[in-house]
């Protein structure tokens, strides 16, 4: 497999390899593409142990790296998944929260291991596009959810 030019690293404190294989098992176009063990003892973990995992999620490469608990995940940094509709939208919400994340606000959640994700519905994504004051009634009832309400981001934009 070629190496990509830009991969995104994601720190983990040890479970890189299973925060891979959740996100590959949760998301279309996500694998799990290579486990890499430490050749030598580094400073959080032993020779052996898994170091890095080549994975994709929904055709990005990453790679998470499990560098120990000195760095923690902050919204700074999050995945963003657009999707078609309303299942859509609860199935990846509820995959991520239901495995011991926690929901946020506007379509924001953590896993469990403190990535954030947006689990962004398209319509919302349209909303704002059209501008005006279709954006500022799709945004005003937004701004009152956590996982995103389809219908009322719809209802929304229609007035």
């Amino acid at each position: 497999m070629a190496i990509a030019k830009n991969t995104i690293c994601v720190w983990y404190d040890k479970d890189a390899e299973e925060a891979a294989r959740f996100y590959a098992k949760t998301f279309p176009d996500s694998s799990v593409n290579a486990v890499h063990r430490a050749p030598s003892d580094y400073p959080s973990g032993k020779k052996g142990d898994v170091l890095t995992v080549d994975f994709t999620v929904a055709g990005i490469p990453c790679i998470g790296l499990n560098g120990g608990p000195i760095f923690k995940h902050n919204e700074a940094f999050s995945f963003q998944i657009a999707t078609d509709d309303q299942a859509e939208t609860d199935r990846y919400w509820n995959a991520i929260v239901g495995n011991g994340g926690q929901e946020s606000a506007c379509g924001w959640c953590k896993d469990k291991w403190g990535v954030s994700w947006q689990i962004t519905p398209r319509v919302l994504t349209e909303a704002m596009a059209a501008g005006g004051d279709e954006a500022k009634r799709a945004f005003e009832a937004m701004m009152d959810m956590k996982k995103i309400d389809v219908a009322k981001i719809e209802a929304a934009r229609r007035g």
